[in-house]
Parts: structure tokens; sequence; C-alpha cells
């Protein structure tokens, strides 16, 4: 068993690898495509592009992984069936639950790499390519809205440890490739939802342990109660710089121009804790970190879904046919995958649910086939 093991392995992983440099190559070129339409715009230049796509290829690993891995291992059984080899290898007493379980010790391999992709490479990947091209393009990152980007975080005593005493909602035009903030307002509330400051400034730096430096600080402060009788006691004065020790970061602030499945599970919880805490809508966040966690388990469940095609025989449809319905499945689950995440939000579903129904369904979807194929 342990020289089928190595077999299996080495046979499967050369066909995953095969599989996914063909997809890479694929969409790798209708990205450049794309990208061109942006080529000497600024100091934009085809070798940037051509770097701004090979950033993104890790994404794609990341999300192509199982279709890679379905059609690979259905490559593999396909031609073990039509050489004849998985009924001599059935023959030697290997039972469904042998093959079963060395398909899962080679999609564990897998399931390790997917992790890695997704949580380590890709993310640092994507940013550093956005990064690059904004500064190449001279531009910033800018909020579809008009009045540009708003988050909203808490006003605590004691920096970030103390007793709240109130909300700070923070408005900002625009983003500079080197995470500066320009035309910033800050709107502070008290426990009451009463305005109490007003602040505006020019620009805000980041300078580390959760403290933003404002320069051009115009503060205005109001009365507790605003009546005709408290007008003059409004004050405004004005500051060179000012220090603000806030929930939101950089990385907070990325986030709300990312897409969360292009970010890491660590990100994805640390946000949603922040939109948790200022009580903020969380669950499309919470449906792509669930996401994030189970997605490289789906690996397993395409190794699985694999299996029954090895006892297919040839007269059931030769190894291009097989191909074809591995490549069609594992299209229908990306699509189902895709789907169900706007069908939870939709339905406010858990989000945990939202995840892992694709993956049952798929998974007894296997089982069916394993079931029907040792019938018959």
């Amino acid at each position: 068993m342990k020289i089928l093991q190595k077999y299996f392995g080495v046979e499967i992983i050369r066909a995953v690898a095969f599989v996914m440099l063909a997809l890479l190559a694929l969409f790798s070129f209708f990205d450049l495509m794309k990208e061109l339409q942006s080529v000497n715009s600024g100091s934009y230049r085809l070798l940037n592009a051509v770097f701004y796509v090979l950033m993104g290829l890790p994404g794609y690993v990341y999300e192509f992984m199982p279709i890679a891995v379905l059609i690979g291992t259905i490559y593999v059984l396909a031609q073990f069936a039509s050489n004849s080899e998985f009924t001599i290898m059935r023959s030697a007493s290997m039972s469904t639950v042998t093959a079963l379980t060395m398909l899962m010790k080679i999609g564990l391999i897998f399931v390790a790499l997917t992790f890695l992709f997704g949580e380590v490479i890709a993310p640092a990947s994507t940013k550093f390519a956005e990064s690059m091209k904004l500064k190449a393009l001279g531009a910033s990152q800018k909020k579809e809205f008009r009045t540009g980007l708003w988050t909203k975080d808490l006003i605590r005593e004691n920096g970030l440890s103390g007793e709240i005493t109130g909300s700070r909602f923070l408005n900002v035009k625009e983003i500079t490739p080197a995470r500066q903030l320009r035309d910033v307002r800050v709107y502070e509330f008290d426990k009451e939802f009463r305005l109490s400051r007003e602040v505006t400034a020019v620009t805000a730096d980041y300078i580390g342990k959760n403290t933003w430096r404002l320069t051009d600080v115009a503060e205005t402060s109001f009365p507790v109660t605003l009546s005709s009788e408290d007008i003059n006691k409004v004050k405004t004065a004005r500051y060179p710089s000012r220090d603000v020790v806030s929930e939101v970061t950089p990385e907070i602030l990325t986030v709300l121009f990312a897409d969360p499945d292009r970010m890491s599970a660590v990100d994805l919880a640390a946000y949603t804790r922040h939109l948790v805490d200022n009580k903020q809508d969380s669950e499309r966040y919470e449906i792509a970190f669930w996401k994030k966690v189970t997605y490289p388990l789906a690996i397993l469940v395409m190794m699985a879904l694999a299996l029954p095609f090895a006892y297919l025989h040839v007269r059931s449809g030769g190894v291009s046919f097989k191909i074809f319905s591995g490549i069609m499945i594992g299209m229908v689950f990306y699509l189902i995958n895709s789907l169900f995440s706007h069908i939870g939000l939709l339905n406010t579903w858990p989000p945990y649910v939202t995840a892992l129904v694709p993956s049952v369904l798929f998974m007894g979807l296997a089982l069916a086939g394993l079931r029907y194929v040792e019938r018959h």
C-alpha cells in the first residue's frame, strides 16, 4: 500500500500541477489584455502590467485549487481505469475505503498549500500589486460615494482601554498609496448621540500605536445643549497638528477597498470584530471569513467526488469525457459556492451554514456516486 500511495501521490500531484498551470496561463492572459488599457497612463508601463498580473496569480492558485485537484485527480483515475490498473489494484485487495483514504492523505497536501496561498502569499501579493499600480498611475484610493469614505469607531477615556464615552465618525475623501489620508473630517458624539466636536484636517498620517497625526486642524466644540442662548458657547480653534487615538488603522481602511474574498482570515476576523464593536453590519465579512476557513477543505470533497470515475469502465465514457465531466462539476461547484454567499446574505443565514452548504452538498453527491458504482 505504501507503493500505491506513492504512485497515486506522484501521478495526482503532477496532473494537478499541469491543470493549474493551464488555468493560470489562461486567466493571466485575460488579465494582461485588461491591463493593457492602463499602459502608458502616468508611469505605468508594460513591465508594470506584467508584474501586476504575476502578483495576482497566487490569488488564482487559491481560488482554482479545488477545481484543479478535481480535474487532475479525475484524469489520473480515468487513466488507471482505461489501462486496467485500477482493476488490478482492486484485485490486490484495495477496497474503496482504502482508495479514499489514500486520496484524502494526498488531499491534505493540497489543503495545506491552499491555506498557505490564501492566508499568506495571496493577500500580501495582492496588496503589493495594488500599491505598485496606484503609485505608477499616480492615483489614490477613493470610495464610490461622492462624500468619500466613511467609517466609525468608539471614543474611550484612556486611549483604547478606558470606558466608552461616545462614538466617532470619520470621513476621508481619499487615501494615497503611502496610506496618507486627505481632506479629513471627524464628527464626535457623546453617549446620547449629541454632536460634541467637529474636527477637520488637510491630511492625517498614521504614526503607530493607533494614533493619527492630523495637520492643519480646525476644531469646533459644541455645548451639551445647543440653543439660541448657548450659541456663544460654540468654540472654534486651529492647530498646526493634533494627535487622535482611534481604533481605525490603515489596515482597517484598506479593508474597505479590498475584495473580502482576497483577504486573509486574520484580516477578516479583525475587521469583523471592529464592525461588531461599533454595532455595524458585519454579515458580509463573517461569510467571507467562514468561506476562507472552510474553502480549503473543499479539496477533500473534490477528491472524494473524483473517486467514482475510477470505477467507470471505458464503455461508460473515455478519458476525455470524464475530464469534461470533471470540468463541468468543478465549474458548477465554483458557481454554487459564489451563489450561496449572496443567497446567505439576502436570507440572513448563519455565516458558517452559508459557507459549508456547497461542500456538504457535493460531499453527499460524492458518497452517492461511490455507492452507485459499487453496486453496479
